[in-house]
């Protein structure tokens, strides 16, 4: 099978279909449909992005280094947290008024795309913006139906995080690295029955229910051989494909070992994992910042996935996030120069660290300062660690994804209180994502 790594890779620039937006005066020689920048002209650029205020003051850190680079843009920023991000963009989209660059999510891009809400970068590869040391594989996850309409930043992978301090407690020894899917729930299990508790009387569980999150069903399709979906975009699974993978954590549910839905919901925006009160977590590898700072643990360790029926990982890099810009921008040739600026200088690169993933470029790895033990060298550890078992693409989300990913999390809850079945789950899950994906 072909290695999906981090190694770099060149890309040539893909012939593009002719852009609207009206040309400035720029002395650089443009490539086929794209605008040129005007150094004379003052713009402004609105570019917004979710996040918390440690992501917003690294973006303002970053684009004061743009504006002083180029005197005549500038940029306007806002943020806000995940949920509503997407609730203004459909607002704006609904109008054709995006913002000129936006932090993109790839659970939402098929769906812009189709609507031709985002612009196709593709005319901007390889001169305004340099895609030369982003990974063929990864750059291709920003494309739909022949057009570049996102640009990744930075990657992650899934991992399975566990507390050693909450295993010492409950004298279960964590997983060893080739451990499959039902070793995991023995894992649970006997960390669920070992009886111990934190210092304020609360059990000590060994995970949430792992199956009621839509991307670890991704996960463990693509380790059964199955595409989820079509290059069309069409539901490439099946209803019996998902009642399996619902089914592997079952006896976990029937026997309470796994940590409370209603304790969890209680403990939001925190959770079973970061309170210490659940020894392990499937998540994003770039999430050990987050796991450790709201733990206090600076010992949480990360294993790779459990294994799939051939004993391979079958994982996957994907853009933690990416940038596209608003196919109504009356600026395009400086909003790619933003993108380019913020994948490529060595400078936003060190700004960053591996808070939003590992950096996509190698320029920006190089630049990243990587104390010992610090989080940001652990990520990077971990994805070099497990390079060898990323032997597949990440699967393109179809049309709606963002809406059929919520449907799932709802009915997971469902499922673990008890008033919905497996198969009822299953039924009304199709049932939406028929009305979704369109």
């Amino acid at each position: 099978m072909k290695r999906y790594t981090l190694k770099v890779a060149g890309v040539a620039a893909a012939a593009a279909l002719a852009l609207t937006a009206c040309s400035g005066g720029g002395t650089e020689t443009p490539a086929e449909g794209a605008a040129t920048a005007d150094p004379t002209e003052d713009v402004t650029l609105n570019f917004t992005w979710w996040g918390n205020d440690d992501r917003a003051s690294r973006y303002q850190e970053a684009i004061a280094l743009f504006e002083d680079e180029h005197s005549n843009i500038t940029v306007q920023p806002t943020f806000v947290d995940f949920p509503n991000y997407w609730t203004q963009r459909s607002t704006e989209a609904a109008g054709r008024n995006l913002p000129d660059v936006m932090q993109f999510d790839l659970s939402y891009l098929r769906e812009y795309s189709e609507n031709n809400h985002l612009l196709d970068l593709t005319p901007y590869l390889g001169e305004s913006i340099d895609v030369g040391e982003i990974d063929e594989s990864l750059l291709e996850s920003g494309a739909l139906d022949g057009k570049q309409v996102g640009i990744p930043t930075s990657t992650n992978t899934l991992a399975m995080f566990y507390h050693p301090s909450l295993l010492e407690q409950t004298g279960v020894a964590a997983p060893s690295e080739d451990y499959t899917w039902e070793e995991y729930n023995e894992f649970i299990a006997a960390v669920s029955a070992a009886g111990a508790t934190t210092p304020e009387g609360q059990p000590i569980y060994g995970a949430a229910d792992y199956t009621n999150t839509f991307w670890f069903f991704l996960q463990w399709l693509v380790q059964q051989g199955i595409e989820p979906f079509s290059q069309d975009g069409e539901i490439n699974f099946t209803e019996d494909d998902m009642k399996e993978y619902l089914a592997l954590a079952e006896d976990l549910r029937a026997s309470d070992a796994v940590y409370p839905v209603d304790r969890g919901i209680q403990l939001l925006p925190l959770g079973g994992f970061t309170v210490n009160e659940s020894a392990s977590e499937i998540s994003w590898d770039n999430f050990l910042a987050g796991y450790t700072a709201d733990s206090a643990d600076e010992n949480i360790q990360m294993l790779p996935v459990p294994s799939g029926p051939d004993g391979e990982k079958g994982m996957f890099f994907k853009p933690s996030m990416l940038l596209s810009a608003g196919a109504n921008t009356e600026h395009p040739a400086e909003a790619a120069m933003l993108i380019d600026f913020l994948i490529n200088d060595p400078e936003v690169g060190r700004i960053f660290g591996t808070s939003k993933g590992v950096p996509a470029t190698q320029t920006q790895r190089d630049a990243m300062v990587l104390e010992e033990g610090s989080v940001d060298a652990r990520v990077v550890a971990y994805e070099e660690a497990v390079a060898d078992q990323v032997t597949e693409p990440v699967p393109v989300p179809v049309k709606g994804f963002g809406s059929i990913e919520a449907e799932y999390k709802r009915l997971g809850e469902e499922l673990a209180y008890g008033t919905v079945t497996i198969d009822e789950f299953v039924e009304q899950w199709f049932s939406e994502a028929a009305l979704m994906v369109q």
